[in-house]
């Protein structure tokens, strides 16, 4: 399954005046990485991966992320009911910003 281009294109038009943000095909999805820093991706499996501080519990209406049968701290996935309206999107897209500010920018 592709990613869901008009997730991706949402996402894109929450992040026009950021500065600093990429765009990569990663993991069959389109990540949307700051500083070089992936903070979120529309994912092949519907919905988002957001990057998030590891420590963090995990929040009410995401879950661990899954990959490879493993959870990974860190990511979280957020399924596609939760990101219906700007508001959800904008909700999650900030958990991964602001969380990608906090790394070292790649070069």
């Amino acid at each position: 399954m592709a990613y869901d281009e008009d997730l991706a294109n949402r996402i894109r038009e929450l992040l026009a005046d950021e500065e600093g943000v990429t765009e990569k095909k990663m993991f069959g999805g389109l990540a949307f990485l700051l500083h070089g820093n992936m903070a979120v991706a529309a994912s092949r499996e519907g919905g988002i991966l957001v990057r998030s501080d590891p420590k963090d519990p995990v929040p009410e209406g995401a879950e661990l992320a899954i990959m490879r049968g493993r959870p990974m701290d860190g990511w979280l996935r957020v399924g596609p009911g939760r990101l219906r309206t700007r508001p959800q999107l904008v909700k999650w897209t900030q958990v991964g910003f602001d969380y990608a500010r906090t790394l070292s920018p790649k070069s």
